[in-house]
């Protein structure tokens, strides 16, 4: 007989895990493209300098953990040379960024020419429930 309550006791615990986490919830991918954000859940806020070309995301390793990744493309649509500071804030807290072009003598994107970088978020297995996509014009 005690046997049966262990069992039962199981099964109860296993179904509530069941509940609360839900079986059509996000996969975990293993390597690949995957989408950045559910549809209608990016917001942009691109300065008028700059047109973002490119925003797309995979599951690929960094320091040998699976982790999302962010690669940024973006153009200079001004008359002017600029470099530019790229941010990405993810719904859980967690946020990557940094400046394109990262180097350079002078370190900026010539008017017309485009630049990429690829954000890494180390141990992010699956792309978030919403995100905001920043990028701001230096120096001016």
């Amino acid at each position: 007989m005690r046997r049966w309550g262990t069992t039962a006791v199981a099964l109860a615990a296993g179904a509530g895990l069941l509940w609360t986490t839900g079986c059509a919830g996000q996969q975990v991918v293993k390597e690949g493209p995957v989408p950045c954000a559910p549809e209608g859940k990016i917001e942009k806020q691109i300065a008028p300098e700059v047109s973002l070309e490119e925003l797309t995301c995979f599951i690929k390793d960094y320091k040998k953990t699976p982790s999302l990744h962010f690669k940024v493309r973006i153009k200079n649509v001004s008359s002017q040379p600029h470099r530019y500071r790229v941010n990405l804030f993810l719904d859980d807290g967690k946020a990557v960024g940094g400046l394109i072009p990262r180097k350079g003598k002078p370190p900026v994107v010539k008017p017309g020419e485009e630049a990429s970088f690829t954000y890494p978020v180390k141990g992010l297995t699956r792309p978030p429930a919403s995100l905001t996509v920043l990028v701001k014009t230096l120096g001016d």
